[in-house]
Formats: C-alpha cells, sequence, structure tokens
C-alpha cells in the first residue's frame, strides 16, 4: 500500500500537476508527502556557466557559481514552501521537504529508495527547450528508479476508468499488482489488454489474459479483459481513446540505450500519444 509519495518539484506547470496528483492520491491512501526540489550541478558548473560568466565579467568564476547557487537555492525555498503550503490547505501530512544539490534524476532516485512511489510532470522548466516526448530528467528516473513513477500530463484530472497493459513479463506483473491495490483501494473498474504481437504463438495473448484473471479474482473488483493481436503499442492506442481510459499502468522493459533511439519503446509511444497518467513499473 502506498503511505509515502515522493513528489519533484520545480515551479512548473508540469510539477504543479504533478503535485495535484499527489495529493490526490495521498487523501485515499492516507499517504504523506515529500516535496524535493534539486539545483542541477551541472548547469550550475558547467561549460555554459563558464561562458556566461567570461562574457560578464565576472571575477573570479567561483565568485559568479555562489551567487546563483545562492539565486536557486532560494528560488527552491520558495517552491517548496509553496508545495508545504499546498498540503496543508488540502489536509494531507508533509513528511518533510528540502533543497538539494547534484544530477536531478540521480538525486530523485537515491530518495525514492524511502518512497513508495514517485509523482512527476512529463517536462520540467525548460519545457520549450525539450524537443523529445519526455523531459530528460523524468526519462531518466524512469530508467532509473527502484520504485514505481507515475508520470502526469500537464493537467491533471482525477482517473476514472484505469486500463492495464499486460504482456505477462515480470516488470508487467509489478504493473498488474499496483493497478489491482489501486482500483480496490480507489473503488475503479479496471480493464485489462493483452495484446499479441504478429508472429508471436497463438493463444499467448489468450495465456496472459487467463493470469490475470487468476490473479485478479481475489481482489473482488469489476474487471473487463480484452485481447488483440497486431502491433502492441498501436493497439493499445486505439483501445484507449475508443474506451475513454484516464490512466495507464504497465512495466517498462530495459533496452539498449541505442535500440530505443532507433525505434523506441512502447512506453515512449503510448506516452507520446496519450495525455493520460502512466505508472511505469520497472
Amino acid at each position: 500500500m502506498i503511505k509515502n509519495i515522493l513528489v519533484p518539484q520545480d515551479g512548473s506547470a508540469h510539477s504543479r500537476a504533478a503535485l495535484d496528483c499527489a495529493l490526490w492520491l495521498a487523501g485515499r491512501f492516507e499517504a504523506c508527502l515529500t516535496g524535493l526540489y534539486i539545483v542541477d550541478v551541472v548547469s550550475l558548473e558547467g561549460p555554459f556557466i563558464h561562458d556566461v560568466s567570461a562574457s560578464m565579467g565576472f571575477e573570479p568564476f567561483l565568485n559568479f557559481s555562489t551567487r546563483m547557487r545562492e539565486v536557486l537555492e532560494s528560488k527552491g525555498k520558495t517552491v517548496l514552501a509553496s508545495f508545504e503550503e499546498s498540503c496543508r490547505n488540502s489536509g494531507v501530512k508533509c513528511f518533510g521537504s528540502g533543497v538539494s544539490f547534484g544530477i536531478v534524476s540521480n538525486e530523485i532516485c537515491e530518495r525514492a529508495n524511502l518512497a513508495d512511489l514517485v509523482v512527476m510532470g512529463r517536462h520540467g522548466e525548460n519545457e520549450e527547450f525539450q524537443h523529445g516526448l519526455l523531459g530528460a530528467v523524468t526519462e531518466g528516473v524512469i530508467r532509473k528508479s527502484p520504485k514505481p513513477v507515475l508520470v502526469t500530463p500537464r493537467e491533471f484530472k482525477e482517473p476514472r476508468k484505469p486500463l492495464l497493459a499486460y504482456d505477462g513479463s515480470p516488470n508487467a506483473a509489478k504493473a498488474m499488482h499496483s493497478a489491482a491495490e489501486w482500483a480496490r483501494a480507489l473503488a475503479l473498474p479496471l480493464t485489462v489488454i493483452c495484446v499479441s504481437k504478429e508472429g508471436e504463438e497463438a493463444g499467448k495473448g489468450g495465456k496472459g489474459l487467463n493470469d490475470a484473471k487468476n490473479y485478479l479474482k481475489p481482489y473482488g473488483i469489476e474487471t473487463r479483459f480484452v485481447e488483440a493481436a497486431g502491433d502492441p503499442p498501436s493497439l493499445i492506442v486505439k483501445h484507449c481513446r475508443e474506451n475513454s481510459h484516464d490512466l495507464v499502468f504497465m512495466g517498462v522493459t530495459r533496452h539498449s540505450r541505442i535500440v530505443e533511439m532507433v525505434l523506441g519503446s512502447t512506453a515512449e509511444h503510448l506516452i507520446r500519444a496519450l495525455p493520460v497518467p502512466f505508472l511505469l513499473e520497472r
């Protein structure tokens, strides 16, 4: 059961939506929130800052870096003060918040060891400078987080029709456990879709659904099962749109970086195509 939720904040609209989602979850799971603002040492001490300090005539460079550090730390405290106020206004316990310095995705994953769930937006405050479907920090956290990650869209709406994309993999099994716990705790129906790829052995999708039926039966939740064959990302997107699903649970399989750069992954395709929250297990 979810009792500790980590919510990275940077003051952006996406992080505000993540906080709205986390507050909603905390109210229903009786969980505590932990806020985190991270000053990125890569941007603070990288070549860009060296160039700027030289052009602005700061001597020495260290003085400029110290000033930047103070400004960013002050911003972090302001963002976290707003976070704590939101928790108080919502009647949600705030387990603590703090400003830290480091590589942002690494810091989040380190703090995630003491959480049950990480909730964060698809992008951060530099969204306009990012061209991918996910911000670099969010992508890094998804790849490395030791705990489930809930990725929220720019605006949060309470989910009513969750969908589990199940393929029989160990990570999909973790996602199924989370989906079952959420559906039971939130009194929501759950749809399970199992898509067999073209050329896979006959009946594999059916076996996956039977496994899911057997696993979910003791939870006593309202369930619906869908079996399909073809291209998994396309069929899942089509089903999700046609049936107005507003929350997706799925496992993320570890691929080589080269394969993902060239071909993409099912998770990346779905997140690109669907403006709904995604609970990702790995």
